[in-house]
């Protein structure tokens, strides 16, 4: 059911804007690969991570070095980093249409169980800013590793308008 309060009919950047959020600088590449490609009406973001001007805000594995709070706050820098690609690719959040896809993915050290919490950090975000009409669902896993030792990496396709 869709929600059609004063919160929904809001735009996705009025919504950040409310909230007090400044998005982080675009991202750029660890490496050979570009940041966005499009295809058809949707854009496909290559792995985002938490990172800042290139600088890592967490390090280690959640349920070892890290806490599933820490994992969580992880999740919303990734995803913070994520909604940067996505308005520099497309020029607002505006356009996007729909979250077509939200992968989670959690560098943990085995034994870690709530991995849905942690991955709530990226969901909860995108939820507040696009709102609950514009979701999808997701795919959460745990690995052993991640680039640059870093706990997350967000995974999102939206789409666009034709």
């Amino acid at each position: 059911m869709v929600n059609h309060t004063k919160e929904s009919a809001a735009g996705a950047e009025q919504r950040l804007q409310e909230m007090g959020i400044t998005l982080p600088p675009p991202p750029t590449p660890f490496g050979a690969y570009v940041e966005a490609v499009t295809i058809g009406n949707l854009v496909f973001f290559s792995g985002m991570l938490p990172v800042i001007d290139r600088k890592p805000q967490f390090i280690g594995r959640v349920g070892g070095e890290l806490t599933a709070e820490d994992g969580r706050k992880a999740a919303e820098v990734a995803t913070l980093s994520a909604l940067s690609a996505v308005r520099e690719h497309l020029g607002s959040l505006d356009k996007v249409k729909a979250v077509a896809k939200l992968g989670v993915y959690i560098a943990t050290d085995g034994d870690f169980r709530d991995h849905p919490k942690v991955a709530d950090g990226a969901s909860e975000m995108l939820l507040r800013v696009f709102g609950e009409n514009k979701l999808s669902g997701r795919v959460v896993l745990g690995v052993a590793s991640l680039p640059l030792g870093l706990p997350i990496e967000i995974e999102l396709v939206v789409e666009v308008e034709a």
